[in-house]
């Protein structure tokens, strides 16, 4: 896939102002200072697409981005929001699970993991709400050449076998960097191929 245009198009808070194209939508979601904000640039090869902040948990609403004018990008705020009061930490996750559950056009969810940390309990959480709302996704895991291979495939490894114990079978996963470009090619084809498959679901 060639991204011929990357649009902004609105951030709000709630699901029911969302834009109402029927086209496939993707949604990028981790936890605060996973680097998603460099992976979504590093996709579309954009500088500043999506905001990047030193200070984690910086994006705060549900920001939807028009991508080749048929399918969305959706950038939604971090989990485990470092730096963020408790009072909006309720916030976040009533309308992060509003949109999860609400949103028809959502084909396909990317949790991105930090590949340098064992599996945290949050990201494990989180992929369970998923699955118990039939809400399909793949890992992404991010920051891949902050580690040499022995110990990144050490890392995916351990958590596969983690995840494992849950499930009886895994996600489709993503090696990614932000830095590098790895994974961009992977990444821009399976969307590619899954908008084919639900094209005739949004005509």
């Amino acid at each position: 896939m060639k991204i011929k245009s990357a649009e902004f198009v609105m951030s709000n808070s709630n699901v029911i102002n969302a834009p109402k194209d029927r086209i496939p939508e993707y949604a990028f979601i981790g936890r605060s200072n996973v680097g998603k904000s460099s992976l979504i640039n590093m996709l579309m090869e954009r500088k500043d697409l999506a905001k990047i902040s030193g200070k984690p948990g910086k994006t705060q609403l549900i920001n939807h981005f028009k991508i080749n004018e048929d399918w969305f990008l959706v950038d939604l705020p971090g989990y485990g929001y470092a730096q963020v009061s408790k009072k909006k930490r309720v916030i976040f996750q009533y309308f992060i699970e509003n949109y999860f559950k609400e949103r028809e056009q959502l084909v396909c969810t990317f949790v991105l993991i930090d590949s340098r940390h064992d599996p945290q309990q949050i990201d494990l959480d989180f992929m369970r709400f998923l699955g118990e709302n039939q809400i399909p996704f793949c890992l992404v895991f991010t920051k891949a050449d902050k580690l040499g291979s022995s110990k990144l495939n050490k890392q995916i490894t351990s958590y596969k076998k983690k995840l494992l114990q849950h499930w009886e079978a895994l996600p489709m996963t993503f090696l990614t960097s932000s830095e590098t470009g790895l994974g961009r090619k992977e990444f821009l084809d399976f969307i590619d191929g899954v908008n084919q498959d639900v094209a005739k679901d949004f005509k």
